[in-house]
This record gives structure tokens, C-alpha cells and sequence, in this order.
């Protein structure tokens, strides 16, 4: 797993989502931390049907609330960076450190105004104004390819 970066989900919502993201933190190889309660439930069962066979892959560490996810967090000394559409800076133009943390918060909510003061930073994807968001899961993707590509953390071979 690479240490360039951790993408967080604030009480995720949507099982399929949380799926498609430990998908691609086991594709990318980068930790993916859970921050819970969840809007589902959270076992084996349900993971392995929206994650496939890719979570025997991935790194997941579950944290049992904000405080929790925080305390460890601040043990590790790193940028919180939260994806939110009221971000006060643009994603395309913001350069990633290695260590930073990607959050997205809840499908139906984004997280609260209180969770949202603690974040270093807070981004926001550019898009058409006649739309409101993206899905959670498209946007950590869009943002942690950004981070990838400027850390050049992308897996894989050299030169493919």
C-alpha cells in the first residue's frame, strides 16, 4: 500500500458506493479508512457482493465515530482534505502532498458543518452551474487520480 495518500468515507450512505471506493483503494493501492455509524450494514457478506473479490485486496480501517477517526488522524500528522461542494478552492487547480487525506461525506448529507470546520482544506469539482453534484464515488475517483498523478503514486509499470 502507498503511503501517498488515505481516502476517508464519512458515514457512507450507499453499500454500492462504499464498494466501488474499497474497489478502487485496492486497485490503486492507497488505505481507505471508514468512518462510521454507516447508512447500511457494514459485514463481510455485504462487502464481498459491492466490493467483488477486490477486498481481500484493499487496506480498510473502520473507525467507530468522528472523534475516533480524528484521534487517530491526528496521531499521523496529515492534511484532511474534504471534497464537498461547497469547497472554497477548486480541485484542478490544488496540489496534493504525500499523506493527504481525501474525505467524502454522506451521499445524502455531505458532513456537518462542525466535521466540515476541521478539514485543512475543503475542494470543490468544477462543473456545469445547472448541476448540482456528483455521485460520492465519482468524485473520490476524480480526486484521488489528481493526487496520484501529482505525487506519481499510479501503481503499475514503468512506462506503460
Amino acid at each position: 500500500m502507498t503511503a501517498f495518500l488515505r481516502l476517508a468515507l464519512y458515514q457512507p450512505d450507499i453499500p454500492q458506493n462504499a464498494g466501488t471506493l474499497l474497489r478502487l483503494a485496492a486497485c490503486m493501492g492507497f488505505p481507505l479508512d471508514v468512518i462510521e455509524p454507516c447508512g447500511f450494514l457494514w459485514d463481510d457478506k455485504r462487502m464481498r457482493r459491492a466490493g467483488m473479490d477486490y477486498v481481500a485486496h484493499a487496506q480498510v480501517r473502520r473507525h467507530a465515530s468522528w472523534a475516533s477517526f480524528r484521534q487517530v488522524q491526528a496521531g499521523e500528522n496529515h492534511r484532511l482534505i474534504l471534497l464537498t461542494t461547497r469547497g472554497d478552492q477548486r480541485l484542478d487547480g490544488f496540489s496534493f502532498r504525500p499523506g493527504d487525506v481525501i474525505m467524502v461525506g454522506r451521499e445524502s448529507a455531505g458532513v456537518p458543518d462542525e466535521v466540515a470546520a476541521q478539514a485543512d482544506v475543503s475542494l470543490v469539482i468544477p462543473m456545469r452551474p445547472e448541476v448540482r453534484s456528483l455521485n460520492v464515488a465519482l468524485a473520490a475517483t476524480l480526486a484521488v487520480g489528481e493526487a496520484l498523478r501529482q505525487l506519481g503514486g499510479f501503481p503499475g509499470k514503468d512506462g506503460l
